[in-house]
């Protein structure tokens, strides 16, 4: 690999920004390739397959052979409350592979005892965001029930375009969070990506089955999502 090829991949992993290092293998030419940079068909089908997946490999394309060798950061999973679905939500989802980081303010339902072993921070998330911004790899779950708690990660990861934003509460709820979001600047398309009612609709009524389907909506989100990577 040629030193300015390192050093723009180093720079986009340190960045927490997804990127695939492409080798022909006809001719030994390689170069690096953000998540987002339009490449022309088909080959930028395989390149759009290979960011979903996360899986590195060998593709032919049109009688040529190409090794895509990709890099994505490392998922994350940010709950804000530290309620009952957060207790199961985090288990599963580290069991799925996820880094998990739980914020809630409130002391009473942050604590060590009730989330032995989990990245727990007792704080609010507009002074948590100072040291850990969101970007497109985190997905964002607000759980609190508490406009004061969940709104401004909501609008920040709204603004972020994290890859998954849910939030829980009924239509009849979301209503209202939809002006409340509306109000702070968001436009309808944007508030319209948002997952609420959170999580795939199984007929969720316990903890345990709100988290499930919670996990299931955001693997979806990830592996589904487009990117604009292929041009006709």
């Amino acid at each position: 690999m040629e030193p300015f090829l390192l050093r723009k991949l180093n720079t986009e992993r340190a960045a927490r920004r997804a990127v695939l290092y492409l080798t022909d293998l006809g001719d030994g030419r390689d170069r690096v390739i953000r998540e987002g940079d339009r490449v022309a068909s088909p080959l930028g089908e395989a390149i759009c397959s290979a960011f979903r997946s996360g899986k590195s490999g060998l593709v032919e394309v049109e009688e040529r052979k190409f090794f895509l060798n990709v890099h994505l950061p490392p998922v994350r999973i940010l709950i804000i409350g530290a309620v009952h679905i957060s207790q199961i939500l985090a288990r599963m989802a580290d069991i799925a592979g996820f880094n998990v980081t739980i914020v809630d303010p409130r002391t009473a339902f942050a604590t060590k005892e009730r989330f032995s072993g989990v990245d727990l921070i007792a704080d609010w998330p507009e002074d948590v965001f100072q040291t850990r911004p969101l970007d497109a790899y985190t997905a964002l779950v607000a759980v609190t029930h508490d406009p004061k708690i969940d709104d401004f990660p909501l609008s920040q990861a709204l603004t972020t375009r994290c890859f998954y934003v849910g939030a829980l509460g009924s239509r009849k709820t979301h209503a209202k969070r939809v002006e409340r979001l509306s109000a702070l600047g968001h436009s309808e398309s944007e508030i319209a990506t948002m997952s609420a009612p959170i999580g795939i609709d199984i007929g969720a009524s316990s903890p345990a089955e709100i988290a499930v389907a919670i996990l299931a909506d955001i693997i979806a989100h990830l592996r589904l999502r487009s990117g604009p990577s292929a041009t006709p």
